[in-house]
């Protein structure tokens, strides 16, 4: 007679065909984080999210922060995924800027970026701050590079590639400096989008030609 194979202890049952039950905490999560910032959110908030117990979340990840680290690695991730396919296509560098802007300003329309960081990075250990920045230093990659092809075919002049990659980053940080009635002057993402663009593009080949 077969022996019966069981479960290792603790491991959640899946279902063939599902998504696994992994991958939904960590989407849930993901958002959960977002929309409330890293100490309002409890390993209890995202079980009840997912309709899972929280045994399962800690099945997956020992603790908040790891659960916080993922996310976050994740979220990069996909966003360093979508820059490289915006970066890589045949159109004009500066149309590539602002579809990469673009992208940038919608993930991060309802978020304090600083803040939000700066929350979760006190209860972060040194290991998985270095995970995240780590990934984060991929995602600038992306740019980094690109603007080097974009200068080696004469698309823009020649630069330091490393700041005007993190002067480009952090333009798209302002939004997070602006007064309710400030941001009203722009019509939508892609009227902010395309001044941060043109701005940065005027300062890019000024400060080029002077050098």
């Amino acid at each position: 007679m077969e022996k019966k194979q069981h479960r290792s202890l603790g491991r959640p049952r899946k279902e063939q065909g599902a998504v696994a039950t992994k991958d939904i905490i960590l989407h849930t999560a993901t958002t959960l984080f977002l929309e409330n910032g890293f100490p309002s959110i409890s390993m209890d908030d995202v079980a009840e999210s997912c309709n899972v117990t929280k045994a399962t979340v800690y099945y997956y990840y020992k603790t908040k922060t790891d659960l916080f680290t993922a996310a976050m690695v994740q979220l990069m991730t996909n966003i360093k995924e979508k820059s490289a396919a915006i970066l890589t296509t045949n159109e004009p560098f500066k149309t590539k800027l602002f579809h990469f802007a673009k992208g940038h300003l919608q993930a991060t329309v309802d978020i304090d970026i600083n803040v939000f960081m700066r929350e979760a990075k006190l209860s972060l250990s040194r290991e998985q701050l270095e995970q995240m920045e780590e990934t984060e230093e991929a995602l600038y990659k992306e740019l980094e590079t690109a603007l080097a092809t974009a200068m080696k075919q004469g698309e823009i002049p020649k630069t330091n590639t490393r700041l005007a990659t993190l002067i480009f980053v952090n333009l798209l940080t302002v939004r997070n400096s602006m007064d309710e009635d400030f941001k009203r002057t722009f019509s939508s993402t892609d009227d902010l989008a395309r001044e941060i663009v043109d701005f940065y593009w005027s300062g890019i080949s000024r400060g080029a030609s002077s050098s």
